[in-house]
């Protein structure tokens, strides 16, 4: 045997010190969300002393190249998983090199998804690292980041001398010529600037005649312009704020340039900075706005050293309003006020007492407060405190005087505080600058709707995870109290029982053992057994007023339980219809197998605690499995298939389901897709066209897609993996199979449908098509990325297509599968994502009450996702989250039985496929599979092996059909349908993992519930410190993972190691052009019809009517990006978190 061959260590490295003030721009590409090893990579640059002007997910070239321009930056570093990296990459190059930047260093990696002859393609292109997973075992973490830092230590200023603006190629438009910004040379002047600063040289006549000589049609003309100095307490929503003025101002006043300077502090140790404030503002993609992120170096104050000259120099050019933020203050700083004309001060109602507003000496300065989070318990008491401060602070004794301190909530698109707040600010501007054209109407002003926000969850509801974990927890106490009495009711019962009676047996022999002196008689005997007798009355009648006569009838009735699943078979009802399966299966040995086995426990406390924590699958509290058996007919498996166009996936899910009864049919969307666009040919777009998923932008392409299946028949089952635009794609699909069934009612009756006859199809369709769609928006925010809309309008959609599915009696579609699969993959363990997943599911429960509906009415269209690794903790997820599920709907939500089964779909881990021996992957997958398998997974997606690579070809899928197909046939242990029940171990590794998730639950309770969690960014941070964990581990070789840190094939580690060749699947240029001429067609086709549609649409948003009853009718016309724009208009566009 060779000895076993461990990863080397990575190389050594000398650290390297720079010369310069690093600034690096860090991104995850346009359409990707996958940005947990983006969010390792910043965090190690700044441990390397880099400025990180952090992006965060889903970022256009023009978004990262604009970023690095306006921040002087020398280095760009972009994460790429889903697809069309050539095309990216190569743009952004093009465009740095077009606006003077080819000094920009680019750098990038993608995992295995970028092959290793392509990494050389676009090295040899200019960019100037792809990191290859070879790369990162050779280098490690650091030693990368160590190659960034040094290729990025170069004096910007002397570097962009030596570099001028190319023409654009291949025809493109000039980049940002609608912009009339000159953000490149604006960057490289401020970083002038900042520099001249902090060594004293920055003087008011260096500014002018710097602007003077570099920007000669680019000078301020006239009164200078006003600057607003805005600072508040970390965490108050400074940026968000800041957001959301900015898009009024440019709504507004759309000739109007803005100028946003903010702070955010460097650490004292490394002298690296996150320059975060980037990655909340929306606005800074549209023309007429610039940004610098500031680094305060050392300063040891809120704002930088060199704050007060950047704001001269931006004053000098021609801005029409400039914004200065610092960075997080206490009570004693007012900095921003000695550098600014007009502050707003941005706090929120986490103040404490109320004398603690005494001590914060903005409130005696600033212009204006703003107290933000108004959804917080006490904002209203806030307020009303804080204004009757700002009042004594200025002597006004009228406290009907209006003063300047609003009530706020920036997360809410259109609020009517930050309305408020900005029609004052427009009011003081034009007090100021009475000639710039400031001023706002009345009517103006009118015409700006504001948004009645309604809680997410009422206030009185805000405790629900704490009722959970209790009722959880009073359930189990319950359940270990009554055990030990049941067992002692148990063995009187068994003495009362026994025959012959005890004082007809008394004889002298066979007392004689008992006989101690000869004092025992027949008579004492009786005696005893009066006592046990009166025992046994006081139990049963203690007991009878503790225990549910159900609970009475099933101890007595253990036995019957038992003996029936010692039958032949097995009768039960599913939704009122008789199902009867064998109970045994026979081996190749005629050893006959029972499918379910029930313990056989004699001890009546034993058998009161397996039915209260374990049950027979199908039985509450569903532990071991919500259904009593499996279907025959039915294997769980799902057809996975999306790549390119509709027809290319339609085939592959024809190959999948070749010879199979059942088609329950898997979609994956391409990137574009899942964010709510259509095909466009710009670079950076195009090139994702198809990839990673199947392109679907119209009604037109949703049928081509399952052309062929029976959407409505009993056998067809569609799940789809989208969330963001999952509300249109949902409405494409019902549309889809609606007009299926009318042409074939039509063809039947040889004639058009009546309108009745019509409204008789649809109703029958939705009532009888399965599946599946994602649309879980909370995890998207938690872990995933692919939200779009503002979380709160994202959310009414839900609850909107949830209100549809009751209204239309829906009951085979699940309106959202809740799921820990990409919170999984974005880095959590299998505690947290079972915590955080369940903890989302209870999070609709309560807001779908809030909506007036009934738990009975939409319990049971959820469904849960789950991933499965290969920690121990997978192996009794399902269970644990049954269990905790069942309990809590039944004991607290007063649910039926039906919406007690929580049904799940697990898909094995795509974080486990490594890029590094392929072929392993299929090992793991299996051991995933059979984990999920052993604990009555209700449906499961095994991933193929190449998934790290590429989007899987036609080998490899079936290779991971086989997986399952091989355990389910040929794996006798699948025989036995509960094999999990009765293993001391998975016993206690189930009560450690429930433990542990209720805990988790307690500490989202803690900060506000799973919203108020999200707000801080809990799950999210927990996520990317796990995740970091993890990376950590596996990059020291202390997790070992098999053929990449441990038992690697030597030839992987020669120096000259070429990877080899795989085969790809990837779209073509044809592919990607047909998409993009069938979406063109489209809009044209029904380019008057779509107008109305779209105007139908944004009217009910803002009347508070059922969006997917309009987007039902809009579907039909519109294409996904023409709605999805319409929605942005009417309810907010996502907002990005660190």
């Amino acid at each position: 045997m060779k000895p076993e061959v461990k990863s080397p260590k990575p190389a050594e490295f000398a650290r390297h010190v720079p010369k310069h003030p690093i600034r690096i721009v860090t991104a995850a590409a346009l359409f990707d969300g996958h940005d947990a090893s983006i969010n390792i990579m910043r965090r190690i640059l700044q441990d390397f002393g880099a400025e990180v002007i952090h992006l965060g997910h889903n970022r256009s070239v023009a978004d990262v190249v604009r970023t690095a321009l306006q921040e002087g930056a020398q280095g760009i570093c972009v994460s790429s998983y889903q697809g069309g990296h050539m095309e990216y990459f190569k743009y952004l190059k093009d465009l740095c090199d077009e606006m003077g930047a080819g000094y920009m260093k680019i750098f990038g990696g993608g995992g295995g998804v970028i092959v290793f002859e392509e990494k050389k393609e676009l090295e040899a292109y200019g960019i100037a690292q792809i990191f290859h997973p070879e790369d990162g075992r050779k280098l490690g973490l650091e030693g990368m980041i160590n190659m960034i830092i040094e290729q990025c230590d170069f004096d910007v200023l002397e570097a962009a001398k030596k570099f001028t603006a190319q023409k654009p190629k291949d025809g493109r438009e000039a980049f940002d010529n609608r912009n009339p910004i000159p953000s490149q040379k604006i960057g490289v002047f401020l970083t002038d600037v900042e520099d001249q600063a902090l060594l004293g040289k920055a003087t008011e006549d260096f500014v002018k005649a710097e602007v003077a000589k570099r920007f000669p049609e680019f000078q301020r003309q006239g009164q200078a312009p006003t600057v607003l100095g805005i600072t508040g307490t970390g965490g108050a929503g400074k940026s968000s704020l800041i957001d959301e003025l900015v898009q009024r101002y440019l709504n507004l006043f759309p000739s109007k340039k803005i100028a946003i300077l903010c702070v955010d502090p460097s650490k004292r140790k490394t002298g690296g900075s996150l320059l975060g404030d980037r990655i909340r503002m929306n606005s800074l993609s549209r023309p007429g706005v610039y940004m610098r992120s500031v680094a305060s170096r050392g300063s040891g104050r809120e704002i930088s050293s060199a704050l007060g000259q950047l704001i001269q120099a931006t004053k000098a050019l021609d801005f029409d309003f400039i914004i200065a933020e610092t960075s997080g203050i206490g009570q004693g700083n007012l900095a921003i006020t000695e550098i600014s004309d007009l502050s707003l001060y941005v706090m929120t109602s986490d103040f404490g007492a109320q004398s603690q507003l005494e001590k914060i000496d903005m409130i005696d300065f600033a212009s204006m407060i703003a107290v933000n989070k108004a959804d917080r318990r006490g904002a209203l008491d806030a307020v009303r405190d804080v204004a009757r401060q700002f009042r004594r602070s200025r002597k006004i004794f009228d406290h009907s005087t209006p003063v300047p301190v609003f009530l706020t909530q920036a997360s809410q698109f259109n609020d009517g505080g930050v309305n408020q707040l900005f029609f004052h600010l427009a009011d003081e501007l034009d007090k100021r600058e009475p000639e710039q054209g400031w001023k706002l109407s009345e009517e103006t002003k009118s015409r700006i709707l504001s948004a009645e926000e309604k809680p997410v969850i009422p206030a009185e509801r805000q405790n629900y995870l704490a009722e959970i974990v209790s009722t959880n927890k009073r359930y189990r106490e319950r359940t270990e109290g009554l055990a030990k009495k049941v067992s002692v009711w148990g063995q009187l019962e068994n003495l009362a029982s026994a025959t012959p009676p005890v004082a007809s047996s008394m004889t002298p022999a066979s007392t004689a053992h008992l006989v101690k002196d000869g004092n025992l008689t027949v008579t004492t005997a009786n005696a005893l057994r009066d006592v046990a007798e009166k025992a046994l009355g006081e139990m049963r009648k203690s007991l009878a007023q503790e225990l549910t006569q159900d609970e009475i009838e099933s101890i007595r009735n253990f036995d019957q339980l038992k003996s029936r699943y010692d039958q032949k078979d097995l009768v039960f009802h599913v939704r009122d219809k008789e199902i009867r399966q064998s109970l045994t299966r026979t081996s190749l040995s005629g050893t006959i197998i029972k499918r379910v086995v029930v313990p056989p426990k004699t001890d009546w406390g034993d058998r009161f605690r397996y039915l209260k924590l374990e049950n027979v699958p199908g039985e509450f509290p569903f532990t071991g499995g919500v259904f009593p058996l499996k279907r025959p007919d039915e294997d769980p498996k799902r057809m996975f298939a999306g790549e390119g166009t509709p027809e290319r996936t339609n085939k592959r899910f024809h190959y999948l389901c070749k010879g199979e009864k059942a088609h329950r049919l898997s979609t994956a969307f391409d990137s574009v897709t899942l964010y709510g666009q259509d095909p466009n040919p710009r670079p950076d777009i195009f090139g994702k066209v198809g990839e990673s998923g199947v392109s679907i932008c119209t009604l037109n392409d949703m049928k081509k897609l399952y052309g062929g299946f029976d959407l409505c028949a009993p056998s067809t089952s569609v799940s789809m993996t989208i969330n963001g635009p999952a509300p249109m794609i949902l409405a494409f699909y019902f549309n889809t199979a609606i007009d299926q069934q009318v042409e074939k009612r039509e063809k039947e009756l040889g004639r058009k449908l009546s309108s009745a006859e019509l409204d008789e199809t649809r109703d029958f369709t939705l009532q009888q098509v399965r599946g599946t769609v994602q649309a879980d928006i909370l995890k998207e925010d938690q872990g995933q990325n692919t939200c779009i809309f503002s979380i709160n309008f994202a959310l009414k959609l839900m609850g909107d297509i949830q209100e549809y599915f009751t209204r239309k009696k829906v009951r085979n579609f699940y309106s959202v599968s809740i799921s820990g699969y990409h919170i999984a993959e974005a880095g959590a363990n299998p505690i947290s994502q079972l915590a955080f997943t369940l903890s989302n599911g209870f999070t609709f429960v309560e807001y779908y009450l809030s909506r007036g509906l009934s738990i009975d009415e939409f319990a049971p269209n959820l469904s849960f996702f789950f991933s499965n690794g290969l920690d121990p903790e997978y192996s009794v997820l399902g269970r644990v989250a049954r269990r905790i599920w069942a309990v809590a709907m039944r004991d607290l939500y007063k649910a039926n039985d039906r919406s007690q089964k929580l049904k799940y779909h697990i898909q094995t881990s795509g974080r486990s496929l490594h890029a590094q021996e392929i072929d392993f992957n299929d090992i793991r997958t299996t051991l995933q599979a059979l984990i999920a398998l052993y604990d009555n997974c209700n449906s499961l997606h095994t991933n193929a092996y190449d998934e790290a690579i590429t989007t899987p070809t036609e080998e490899s899928v079936r290779r991971a059909m086989a997986i399952q197909l091989i355990i389910n046939r040929e794996f006798g242990m699948t025989m036995n349908e509960n094999p999990m029940q009765g293993s001391f171990f998975m016993d206690e590794l189930t009560d450690l993992v429930e433990e542990a998730v209720l805990t988790e639950f307690m500490r989202i309770n803690e900060r506000g519930g799973v919203l108020g969690a999200m707000e801080t960014q809990y799950q999210r941070s927990k996520i990317q410190e796990e995740s970091l964990y993890y990376e950590t581990l596996k990059h020291s070789g202390e997790l070992p993972i098999i053929g990449v840190n441990t038992f690697i094939d030597p030839k992987t580690m020669a120096a000259d190691y070429i990877p080899p060749k795989i085969e790809l699947a990837r779209a073509s240029y044809e592919e990607k052009n047909q998409q993009l001429t069938n979406v063109r067609g489209y809009q044209q086709a029904h380019l008057s019809d779509s107008d109305q549609a779209l105007k139908d649409l944004k009217e009910t948003a803002v009347s508070g009517g059922n969006l997917f009853e309009a987007l039902m009718k809009a579907a039909r016309v519109c294409s996904l990006a023409q709605m999805t724009q319409a929605f942005f208009e009417v309810g907010g566009e996502y907002r990005r978190n660190i």
